[in-house]
């Protein structure tokens, strides 16, 4: 294994926004952090201040990149936008909670429930299509960074994606663990192969004494 070239991408994911607190699909809408959500970035830049990060990327979003920007700061580096790492386009249920979702498109909301990866919402993407794109953008990132510790900040679906990925799980199966705003994650690539290190990284928070948030569905 030591002749392998091992690179570090420590993905986070965005800080809390209001639709996240009352669970309402954002997808490629642009929404902005919530006041904890600000904290919780703050919180992440002086845990991640001292790590040997020296990349920058970061959804085009403005959740993401506004998560990234104190941590960037700290860094003195630059961010790198990318829209592929956004969210998955949730189409028709962009803007929705699940309870409105089910009340206007119920065919389609049974659908989507059924963890199909090849359901594409429409006006919006499949899981398989995320996945795929999100997928291309990692090892692009990795590819174009060999050998070094990357920070990438990016959406609860695109981390997701990532992580199946790494533990070679099917894009049909249920989630049975939690991805919080603002935690950290940890992956290596070792030259093609992914592997999850760290999960879920949540002590920067506590020790600000910030509450622990995250939504129903990694989408949202």
């Amino acid at each position: 294994m030591e002749n392998k070239i091992k690179t570090q991408l420590i993905v986070v994911r965005h800080g809390q926004t209001e639709w996240n607190a009352v669970d309402r699909f954002q997808g490629h809408l642009d929404t902005n952090l919530s006041d904890l959500g600000e904290k919780q970035a703050k919180a992440l830049a002086s845990r991640i201040k001292d790590f040997q990060v020296e990349a920058i990327y970061s959804s085009d979003l403005k959740r993401a990149h506004s998560t990234a920007k104190p941590i960037a700061e700290k860094l003195e580096l630059s961010i790198t936008t990318d829209e592929r790492l956004r969210e998955r386009h949730m189409g028709i249920f962009q803007g929705l909670t699940f309870a409105e979702i089910a009340q206007k498109f119920p065919s389609d909301y049974k659908k989507f429930m059924t963890w199909d990866p090849d359901y594409i919402i429409p006006q919006g993407e499949s899981a398989r299509q995320k996945h795929d794109r999100t997928m291309a953008c990692f090892n692009e990132i990795a590819d174009d960074n060999l050998g070094k510790e990357i920070l990438v900040v990016s959406h609860g679906g695109t981390i997701d994606a990532l992580f199946r990925h790494a533990l070679e799980l099917k894009l049909s199966q249920p989630r049975k663990y939690k991805n919080f705003n603002a935690s950290i994650n940890r992956f290596f690539r070792l030259d093609d192969t992914w592997m999850l290190a760290t999960w879920g990284e949540i002590s920067h928070m506590l020790d600000h004494g910030l509450p622990i948030s995250q939504s129903k569905n990694a989408s949202l």
